[in-house]
């Protein structure tokens, strides 16, 4: 199974935030927001395996700002690692100026996904080549979120954390 890209796996969604999706404060609801960004990294780990995929866990969430009522919002994700049949898949959330046009990142998220047949079972999929910088470091940092999971859900023992031990070796 040949190697893919990131870009390869590159879901981009735009969306207006509508009334009906805010709080009272006309914010977008965090909630909404979660399915919007499930559905992005969906995508993207789909476009990666070329099979059904499943949310297996939502890592990290960072509500950094809100996202007003009639902002148009992007958001961002592709595949940041692969392993043998889950993949890490990081999403980026934008907004737009409504005077400028610039954008500027409100939030961002890590989920994790897993690749399945038609039963239900995982399969393999392909190996991630990070190529830019932000990619590169984003799939080495995958490895030690994966580990810190594991230990954290009592899957691995902390001395089998490799890659976490080594950020502590003084």
């Amino acid at each position: 199974m040949e190697a893919k890209t990131p870009k390869e796996s590159l879901t981009i969604l735009t969306d207006l935030v509508l009334p009906g999706e805010t709080n009272y404060l006309d914010n977008l609801f965090g909630g909404e927001l979660l399915a919007r960004m499930d559905r992005a990294c969906s995508i993207a780990a789909r476009r990666h395996s070329s099979r059904i995929v499943v949310t297996a866990s939502v890592n990290h969430v960072a509500f950094n700002k809100s996202v007003p009522v009639g902002s148009v919002v992007t958001l961002e994700a592709k595949v940041s690692r692969a392993f043998k049949s889950s993949m890490e898949i990081y999403v980026d959330v934008w907004i737009e100026d409504r005077q400028s046009g610039l954008k500027t990142k409100v939030n961002e998220g890590i989920y994790t996904f897993v690749a399945v047949d038609e039963t239900g079972k995982p399969v393999d999929i392909p190996k991630i080549k990070p190529e830019t910088e932000l990619e590169k470091i984003r799939f080495d940092g995958a490895l030690r979120r994966k580990q810190l999971s594991l230990v954290i859900a009592g899957k691995m023992k902390a001395d089998d954390a490799t890659e976490l031990k080594a950020l502590f070796k003084f």
